[in-house]
């Protein structure tokens, strides 16, 4: 059974959003602050009414805390405390939850800056999936395999031929986004990756935006080594298992 959220902080812009952004974040608390700030910067610029969701999947480094603390002073800024579930579930709970015409994705780690989000933003009266792919990412040799297996799998299984099929930096027209959900298990360890295909198999518009990759500055990655591997395998395996599912 899932379990409820810890606490919730904020209500969010009282007004209907056009836009919602769904951040899942866990153990960014050196970091979290002056990331949100940006981004509350960024989505302002934009001149439509929107939300920041930001979800804490169980950090324990007082990450909650600091979210909390600046939404007191932030309308658009809702914190839903969680147990934790995973980077994979958080994202999908985000989706189901965000009440925008529009559902934006991204990760607190500021490995793609807010400053871009203006060229996605307008490419989607062209699209119903704008896909923000990681441009001149420097990642270890093993990452690098990963995302490759992963946009090769997407094009073998759905038809969908795309630079990076698990960016963590896109935008979702949410009607169609609703459609596609019920097809990906709330377990799922890469949504993203499965959504692309499904955004593509539909037959959905996809457009693909350059965005500036740069390496993380605080925090460090909770997948490493091992792990990483293994959390490949099974992300693959559910890929499959949704794809089969026509």
């Amino acid at each position: 059974m899932t379990p409820p959220p810890v606490t919730d902080a904020g209500d969010g812009d009282a007004r209907a959003p056009v836009l919602t952004a769904v951040m899942p974040t866990y153990n960014e608390a050196t970091g979290i602050r002056e990331t949100l700030s940006a981004w509350l910067r960024e989505l302002a610029r934009l001149g439509v009414p929107y939300e920041l969701r930001v979800y804490d999947d169980g950090s324990r480094d007082g990450t909650g805390a600091a979210v909390a603390a600046l939404a007191g002073d932030a309308p658009s800024l809702v914190l839903v405390r969680q147990e934790n579930r995973g980077h994979g579930p958080t994202i999908l709970r985000g989706y189901r939850e965000a009440r925008g015409e529009w559902v934006f994705q991204t990760d607190s780690d500021d490995e793609m800056g807010p400053e871009f989000l203006p060229a996605v933003w307008a490419a989607r009266e062209r699209a119903d999936l704008v896909l923000g792919y990681r441009d001149d990412r420097k990642s270890p040799a093993g990452r690098r395999v990963i995302s490759t297996v992963a946009r090769w799998s997407v094009r073998l299984l759905f038809g969908g031929r795309l630079r990076d099929v698990n960016a963590p930096y896109r935008l979702h027209r949410r009607s169609a986004l609703a459609a596609l959900l019920p097809r990906v298990p709330a377990d799922t360890f890469a949504p993203n990756v499965i959504l692309a295909g499904l955004f593509a198999r539909a037959g959905y518009r996809i457009v693909e935006v350059p965005v500036p990759y740069r390496t993380r500055r605080t925090g460090q990655s909770s997948i490493v080594r091992w792990k990483l591997w293994r959390a490949a395998a099974r992300s693959l395996l559910q890929t499959v298992r949704v794809a089969a599912r026509r």
